[in-house]
């Protein structure tokens, strides 16, 4: 490749790159301010983070279309493959965060109509604090060139998974206790569900990302520790 090639190259490179960035600063605005909104029953911040999802899937595009364009008129090969590739993965990752962030954000006008338990706005923030930090720091160690990092954070899911847990327990003991409660529990239930797959997008995120940096696999199949399901008494 010549100078001039190579440096259109980085340059296009960089442009896809920048992309990702700017969808990982949006799909963590998402996440916090449907947190947020869902804590406050802030029904305006929570329209504003589904107009938002519009904008997640417009960056998607315009990545996706690049990042096409980069590998026909390019041919990149090895690590730089690797990068085109891996950004159009971790793409569909942070768009589906985007979306499961929306999911929650149009819960919030049907929670605020019932009698959500206070105790539980500690536990949703606890785990959505949680699930933030791994979708900043995706994106963040990336960006660093970190693959030892994006390697912990990725084994760091199993603590949103407890959490998770923690919470659905939690939802079940206040369902059982008061009838009152099954409404807006059920909501949050779908909630607390819907951080518990961004953790897992992040994951994915982060397994692609180690790829692109380090041309090798992290082990496969992470143990799951959603106990959700021995949680559910037997009918």
């Amino acid at each position: 490749m010549g100078e001039h090639t190579v440096a259109s190259f980085d340059e296009e490179l960089g442009q896809v790159s920048r992309l990702i960035s700017d969808m990982g600063e949006l799909a963590s605005s998402m996440v916090a301010s449907s947190t947020k909104a869902l804590l406050k029953s802030d029904n305006g911040l929570a329209q504003r983070v589904v107009s938002d999802d519009a904008i997640m899937d417009a960056r998607q595009r315009e990545l996706d279309n690049r990042a096409i364009t980069l590998i026909a008129k390019r041919q990149p090969m090895a690590q730089d493959l690797r990068a085109v590739v891996g950004a159009i993965r971790m793409a569909g990752d942070l768009e589906r965060i985007g979306d499961l962030a929306k999911n929650i954000a149009k819960r919030v006008g049907a929670v605020g109509q019932g009698a959500t338990p206070r105790d539980l706005s500690h536990s949703i923030d606890s785990m959505a604090q949680l699930v933030l930090g791994q979708v900043d720091g995706v994106v963040e160690k990336y960006a660093a060139g970190d693959a030892e990092g994006l390697a912990q954070l990725r084994a760091d899911d199993e603590r949103v998974d407890v959490k998770y847990t923690s919470v659905f327990r939690e939802l079940l003991t206040y369902m059982m206790e008061d009838p009152r409660n099954i409404t807006a529990c059920t909501h949050l239930l779908f909630c607390a569900k819907n951080l518990e797959r961004i953790g897992d997008h992040v994951t994915n995120i982060a397994e692609n990302a180690f790829y692109v940096l380090t041309g090798e696999q992290l082990p496969p199949n992470r143990p799951k520790l959603d106990e959700t399901a021995a949680a559910v008494p037997a009918a």
